[in-house]
C-alpha cells in the first residue's frame, strides 16, 4: 500500500452504514472520464463518491480495481442500448448503423456527462506504468469492432450485406468514424455537428460496401 493510501486509511477509519455501489460507480466514472486514469488520485475518488477509502478497498481492491468496475458499469449503463440496435430484426443494415451511430453521437454530446468516449478518453496519455489498464482498454475497443464484424458477417447470410464486402475492413470504418466523433466532441463538435457527419457517412453507404470489396484487410 502507497503512503497515500496509507494515509487515507488512516484518516478515513470505518466502514459507511449506507454504501451504494452503483452510485459510488457513477461518480468514480464520470471522474475518470474527465480527467484520465492516471491524473485521478485515490484521494479524488474519495472526495467525489463520498466513501471512505476502506470501503473502496473493500469494494474494489485499489484505483485499478475501481476503474475497472467503472468501465464495466460504462458499457453495461450507455453502450448496451447502442449494441442492442445490430440484434434488432426490424431494421435494415443500414437502420441498424445508423441508429448504432446516432446513439453513440448522442453519448458522446449528453450535457449529463463528460464529452466523448469514457473509454478513448481515459486511455490517452498513458505511461508504461499502467500498460495493463491500457491493453484492456484497447481490448475493449477492438470488442467493439469484432462485435461489428460478426455483424456484417452475420447479414451476409441472409444477403442484407453483399457477400463480396470485406466485414473486417467495414467494421473497422466505423469503429474509426465513432473514435473521430469522441475527439471531435471532446474539441467542442455538437450534437448537430456529428449527425451531420452520420449524414454523410449513410450518403456514403452504398459505395462502402463496393470499396471494402476492392481492398480487403489483411487478417
Amino acid at each position: 500500500m502507497s503512503t497515500e493510501q496509507t494515509a487515507l486509511v488512516r484518516k478515513c477509519r470505518g466502514r459507511p452504514k449506507q454504501f451504494d455501489r452503483g452510485t459510488a460507480l457513477s461518480k468514480a466514472l464520470n471522474l475518470f472520464w474527465r480527467h484520465g486514469y492516471e491524473a485521478t488520485s485515490l484521494a479524488d475518488l474519495v472526495e467525489a463518491t463520498g466513501a471512505k477509502a476502506p470501503t473502496l478497498y473493500a469494494e474494489f481492491g485499489n484505483k485499478e480495481g475501481l476503474f475497472r468496475a467503472a468501465v464495466e458499469h460504462y458499457l453495461a449503463t450507455f453502450y448496451e442500448k447502442s449494441f442492442c440496435l445490430l440484434s434488432r430484426t426490424d431494421l435494415s443494415v443500414e437502420q441498424a448503423i445508423e441508429q448504432y451511430l446516432r446513439t453513440t453521437a448522442e453519448l458522446f454530446t449528453d450535457c449529463d456527462t463528460p464529452s466523448g468516449c469514457f473509454m478513448i478518453s481515459a486511455s490517452s496519455g498513458m505511461s508504461s506504468s499502467s500498460q495493463d489498464i491500457a491493453e484492456m482498454l484497447r481490448g475493449r475497443h477492438l470488442s467493439q469492432e469484432r462485435t461489428l464484424c460478426e455483424y456484417f458477417e452475420k447479414k451476409k447470410l441472409t444477403d442484407e450485406v453483399p457477400k463480396t464486402t470485406d466485414s473486417a475492413l467495414l467494421a473497422k470504418y466505423i469503429a474509426c468514424t465513432i473514435q473521430g466523433m469522441s475527439v471531435q466532441a471532446r474539441d467542442g463538435a455538437s450534437a448537430e455537428q456529428l449527425h451531420r457527419l452520420i449524414d454523410l457517412v449513410l450518403v456514403l453507404w452504398p459505395e462502402l460496401n463496393k470499396a471494402t470489396a476492392a481492398q480487403p484487410l489483411a487478417h
